[in-house]
């Protein structure tokens, strides 16, 4: 069986710090440490997920490689008068797990841009890095391309913040079914604000 080009890249990252290819994604980590939260690349760097995921090498296709922090949120110390436990200092977690956050970044920093997915190029002790996909809805090669002209429509716009990519949607909970589940759809806050009817009460 003769595997393809994309199958290769594939087995290659699957460990990204072994064999050939470890000083090499080694030597890009010190580069890009020093580099911008946000660049604008000319490739993907994994093109067999960049292609899974819906990229095309035409025009209205942006590839962003994100910086973000790794670890749960940072806090300033209140100053004012509480005993330790009600300070809220640790033990704070972000709901969102950071490769969406990183789509919602960039999303904000490229406003007329709509975010498609994302996919993991490295990370070290400190920080993630991450290749955001990237679309124009109003570019002309885009609005006559039947297999992604759907993002033209009204109702994707914004689709990164509300949970629609597929970072978003692990966060929400939605690749669950079944026991445990229950209340995940169509959304933690709608079933949480659902109106339950209330107990009759019987008068005799």
């Amino acid at each position: 069986m003769v595997k393809s080009v994309y199958k290769y890249i594939g087995e290659a990252w699957k460990r990204p710090y072994d064999g050939e290819t470890k000083e090499l994604n080694r030597q890009r980590l010190i580069e890009w440490r020093h580099e911008p939260s946000f660049v604008r690349v000319d490739k993907p760097l994994r093109l067999d997920r960049a292609r899974a995921l819906g990229y095309r090498a035409k025009q209205g296709f942006v590839i962003v490689r994100a910086k973000v922090r790794m670890g749960s949120l940072r806090k300033r110390a209140i100053r004012k008068g509480r005993r330790a436990k009600r300070k809220g200092m640790i033990k704070m977690r972000v709901q969102k797990n950071l490769q969406r956050i990183a789509e919602e970044r960039t999303a904000k920093r490229h406003s007329n841009l709509e975010v498609l997915n994302s996919y993991l190029v490295g990370e070290d002790g400190k920080q993630k890095f991450y290749e955001v996909i990237l679309v124009d809805p109003h570019h002309p090669v885009i609005i006559n391309d039947p297999k992604i002209n759907w993002i033209h429509e009204r109702q994707h716009t914004g689709r990164v913040y509300r949970g629609l990519t597929s970072s978003g949607k692990k966060s929400r909970g939605l690749r669950r079914k079944g026991i445990g589940a229950e209340k995940v759809r169509p959304s933690v806050s709608a079933h949480k604000h659902a109106k339950r009817p209330g107990k009759k009460i019987r008068i005799s």
